[in-house]
């Protein structure tokens, strides 16, 4: 994505990972989807989940979540949730994952 399309990100962590993913050429997209998890009787939506990027070249997503580990059960449950009715791939990185990757530290004092 060029620079000058750049979304606004909902925490640095995403930027940093939008970064990173442009210094490796890895085409990507910000939050393109929104997967119902769950509608009311009317047809309302009362669950969704919008992964934050969708990697078109491997047709999958990958949701950020920076949260306590604890805290992770209601996003596990939601990602599973989606995998299971649009049979779509996604994967989690959590704090310690972007830890390992040096995008933690950055976003969190840029």
């Amino acid at each position: 994505m060029a620079a000058r399309e750049r979304p606004s990100f909902a925490h640095p962590v995403e930027r940093r990972l939008a970064e990173l993913l442009d210094d490796h050429g890895i085409a990507w997209e910000y939050e393109p989807h929104q997967f119902v998890l769950q509608r009311d009787d009317r047809g309302v939506v009362r669950e969704a989940l919008a992964p934050d990027f969708y990697l078109p070249e491997i047709d999958a997503y990958v949701e950020c979540t920076v949260m306590r580990q604890s805290g992770t059960t209601r996003k596990n449950r939601k990602v599973r949730r989606a995998q299971e009715l649009h049979g779509v791939v996604i994967t989690i990185l959590y704090k310690r994952d972007l830890r390992r990757v040096g995008l933690w530290e950055e976003a969190t004092t840029a």
